[in-house]
């Protein structure tokens, strides 16, 4: 036997022909057969993942620009000696290593969830005799017996098909059973067309089968899934790169600066070695905004509290911020865009066409005809109608305490028996009255279901119901309201064709009455029969999706449509919810003809991809993402664990999604709904621009801290902040106020925005020109107050201290102005703020009243007792401060209307 190969589309070939390439019989392979091929193709199991020691994954936490810039902040304070200021900040790199190890490799357990997908016992034929053996001990050539409830073990060419069905949510997305048969079907069928295949991973859901089993392990469509899986490379995130970026530009900035200092301290002033490299240790100090990572991570963490308030579990800290920069959403469509609940929308009869609505499998709902609202028990054709749907029929719909409406069976048939109680027919009590007799199940080749029914004190009476194409051809004429008449083929088919055109699966129902009266029926007796009519019925859309559609438009983000279902169905529920002006249907076939480049064009264009794979769903993440788009993507199967991966943010669903989904995932809908993305995606454009807010806030504190060294080694003269207050301004007072920015409320406009841009500078024009501004400012006034200090005969120590209380005077008042980047500050609400700011402003006065007036804190960092006039004179200059930026935003607002940081 060869090696398998999966070239060969088992699913176009007859089954003799299979048997014949797989050097098999019906009757399966002999003990010695299956032990020579498990030696030459190894064992049915997916490969094991590569997963780094703990060790190696701990130390990759420091692999980061902004972790050097602290270690080396860590370092300079150890050389001075300051080992309190050494440990705070040796204490913050452990923290983000600690969090970021516990956080990391959640993804790399995606592929044993896949692992775990698979059947772990198999049912053979060997030597002629049924025997269980371990499902990784089956070969290419084994013939499995399946049975409703098994796992398939493999990936399996159906030899024999009796009612069987398979649930191929977790490879095709699609919640619906699919009816397997073994007759042959296209070559190119997608996925979810190959009706004589059973996968790997699949559940049989309703059925009897037999199958040759014709690939195993990595070679299934299981493993090709999880060979993806372990090659998709994990993007890094839109702040992540910006957040690299800045840091490479900032230690470079500080590095050329420090360097220039201390070669003009050394030569320039006369300074010794020991001197000008302390000095240039305070310019390094200075700048490094220690305090920033802590608080990005604390305002990242706010975001994951909000979001899992709005049933949005977020899996990763960066992945709060990606949401907001998210640009196209692609979506799964069954249970996220839609209810995953089938619903008679249409009754076609002879004569007359009615529309249904109604929630879910809930018994309420409205009957239209002619547009104009109408009651059932007006229309005894239509009750006869629903009698025959939930007669022929084995589906239950239950009602627990508490609970919504549920189906027990086939979704399908739990739609007809709701249509039953919708036209007020009391279906437990219709069938009580309408004993079933006999019964002729549902078969793939025929594609019909016949039940018998006697009624009380009257004939039996056969109902049919299944494929319209095939009902019809059975029916000799159809029942209207005026009695039997001849049948309308013409009419019947073009009825079929409009509702199918709708998107909808649509299903025939006649029924006749038997000549001999006899209490059993077989498929000799499924003839002449009377044509009832047919009825359309789709998973319909949630009405949360529409609204969430709606916006996601407004805010410039592009929702687009992924999924394993036909296309006429896809673009029907693409329509109703209004996804684009003009819906483009491209299907997975056509995908399968285009290069990269051309796929791009594709992505960019279509609205609805139909009758997708894996393989296409990764493919169209990675054309999006080539396009400049930053990419969500939703799904529930093992089928999306690649593209989930792939995607900048993946999002798997919580109530339907497998495990492989979950893990995959950055992100993880507890309520299943596509609405909570949007919510989430607000959310995430609040992070960043509350994070825009902190840099704009935080970065003016270095600047003017720096420029304060820089001048007085220039100029020779004393420092007016020593390194080790800096520290204190940087980690402590930084720390409390920059963090009750990350509590700022979503401004009123936010999703009226688009995207912004995966190429945006982290340090916009305006925002260089803040940073640049109030740094200078900062800068003046702490000089100001220094040598204002000194001339009064002020000790250089309390100069000091009454600089380090001005400058933080001064970040308490910008931190008023900078919470608008446009809108003025001056107003109630611009000056009480939030609970947060005025908690974060308390705990500041609080601490520098610490700082000032306490011995231990006075010992530590060289401080003095600040008087009344020096501390009045501070917050005049934080005052000015104010009053100077907020006329600066009101030059800047007539300029340019539009300008936001």
């Amino acid at each position: 036997m060869q090696e398998q190969t999966r070239v060969a589309a088992w699913h176009a070939l007859p089954t003799d022909a299979v048997l014949t390439q797989l050097q098999s019989t019906a009757a399966g392979l002999s003990s010695d057969q299956a032990r020579e091929r498990l030696q030459q193709q190894g064992p049915n199991a997916l490969p094991a993942a590569a997963s780094r020691g703990m060790l190696a994954r701990f130390l990759s936490q420091f692999n980061n620009l902004l972790i050097y810039v602290l270690l080396g902040s860590a370092v300079v304070t150890a050389l001075l000696q300051h080992w309190v200021d050494t440990g705070v900040i040796l204490a913050v790199v452990l923290i983000n290593a600690v969090f970021g190890f516990v956080q990391e490799g959640r993804a790399e357990k995606a592929l044993d969830a896949v692992k775990a997908m698979v059947s772990s016992r198999a049912n053979v034929l060997r030597d002629g005799l049924r025997m269980a053996v371990s499902a990784e001990e089956l070969v290419a050539g084994d013939c499995v017996l399946l049975e409703a409830g098994d796992r398939v073990p493999a990936d399996v060419r159906l030899l024999r098909a009796s009612s069987l069905k398979l649930d191929e949510a977790m490879l095709t997305g699609e919640s619906v059973a699919v009816d397997k048969s073994v007759d042959p079907v296209a070559a190119d069928a997608a996925l979810g067309d190959r009706f004589s295949m059973a996968y790997s991973g699949t559940l049989v859901a309703a059925g009897q089968g037999l199958g040759v089993v014709v690939a195993t392990g990595p070679r299934t469509e299981l493993g090709l899934i999880s060979t993806m899986l372990g090659s998709v490379q994990t993007l890094a995130t839109p702040l992540t790169r910006l957040m690299d970026r800045f840091a490479r530009q900032l230690t470079i900035t500080i590095l050329s600066l420090s360097a220039l200092m201390f070669c003009f301290a050394l030569w320039g002033r006369g300074y010794d070695t020991a001197d000008a490299f302390i000095a240039v240790v305070g310019i390094a100090v200075s700048a490094i905004p220690e305090g920033l990572p802590v608080v990005m991570t604390i305002a990242l963490a706010i975001g994951v509290q909000r979001m899992a308030a709005r049933y949005a579990i977020v899996r990763n800290l960066p992945a709060v911020e990606t949401l907001g920069a998210v640009s196209v959403i692609c979506s799964d469509k069954t249970g996220t865009l839609t209810r995953n609940e089938m619903s008679v929308r249409a009754v076609v009869l002879p004569g007359a066409s009615f529309d249904i609505d109604g929630e879910g499998y809930a018994p309420q709902g409205r009957f239209s005809l002619k547009g104009e609202e109408t009651e059932p028990v007006r229309h005894p054709q239509l009750l006869h109608f629903a009698t025959g749907a939930a007669l022929c029929n084995d589906a239950h719909v239950r009602h627990a305490e508490g609970k919504v409406w549920a189906v027990e069976g086939d979704p399908m048939e739990g739609a007809l028996v709701t249509l039953a109680a919708r036209a007020g027919l009391d279906v437990d009590q219709l069938r009580q009255d309408w004993h079933r007799l006999d019964e002729v199940p549902f078969d793939a080749v025929h594609r019909y279901m016949a039940t018998l029914h006697r009624p009380l004190a009257a004939a039996p009476v056969v109902f049919v119901k299944g494929a319209p194409e095939q009902v019809l051809a059975m029916c000799r004429d159809q029942q209207s309201a005026e009695g039997v008449q001849a049948l309308d083929t013409a009419y019947w088919l073009e009825q079929i064709d409009a509702l199918a055109a709708k998107g909808y699966r649509v299903l025939g129902l006649a029924s006749r009455v038997p000549a001999d009266g006899k209490d059993s029926v077989d498929m000799a007796d499924i003839k002449d029969l009377s044509l009832l009519g047919v009825l359309g019925m789709i998973d319909p859309p949630r009405d949360s999706a529409k609204t969430a559609v709606r916006e996601c438009r407004s805010a410039g983000i592009a929702v687009k449509m992924i999924t394993g279902d036909h296309a006429a169905t896809a673009a029907a529920i693409a329509r109703e919810l209004a996804l684009a002006d003009t819906i483009r249907v491209t299907s997975g076939h056509e995908l399968d003809g285009l290069n990269d480049a051309q796929l791009i064009d594709v992505a960019r264009a279509s609205t609805v991809f139909a009758r997708t794979s894996p393989e296409h769903k990764l493919r169209l993440v990675q054309a999006l993402q080539a396009d400049r788009s930053v990419i969500a993507m939703t799904g529930d199967g093992v089928n999306d664990a690649p593209a989930l991966k792939r995607a900048d943010i993946g999002v798997a669903m919580g109530i339907t999604g497998t495990a492989a989904a979950k893990e995959a995932a950055g992100m993880v809908l507890a309520d299943d709904n596509f609405a909570t993305i949007v919510a989430a995606v607000k959310e995430g454009r609040t992070v960043y621009e509350n994070l825009r807010k902190v840099i704009a806030w935080t970065l003016p504190t270095n600047g003017g801290q720096a420029i304060v060294i820089v001048v007085a080694i220039l100029l020779g003269l004393s420092l007016p902040v020593t390194p080790v207050q800096i520290l204190w301004v940087n980690l402590v007072t930084a720390v409390a106020l920059g963090l009750t920015l990350a509590f700022e409320p979503p401004e009123p406009t936010l999703m009226q925005r688009k995207p912004r841009s995966p190429d945006e500078q982290l340090l916009q024009p305006y925002l260089l020109w803040r940073v640049a501004l109030v740094s200078l400012l900062f800068a003046l006034g702490c000089f100001g107050m220094f040598e204002w200090s000194l001339r009064r005969g002020d000790p250089v120590e309390l100069a000091r201290t009454i600089v380090v209380n001005a400058l933080v005077i001064m970040e308490i008042f910008y931190l008023f102005s900078v919470r608008y980047t446009q809108g003025t500050s001056l107003s109630l609400h611009g000056v009480l703020g939030t609970p947060a700011v005025l908690l974060g402003v308390a705990g500041v006065i609080l601490a520098q009243l610490l700082f000032t007036y306490t011995p231990p804190m006075q010992a530590l960092f060289d401080s003095r007792p600040v008087d009344l006039e020096a501390g009045v004179l501070a917050m005049g200059l934080g005052v000015v401060l104010l009053l100077l930026l907020e006329v600066e935003k009101l030059l800047l607002r007539r300029v340019k209307p539009d300008l936001r940081a």
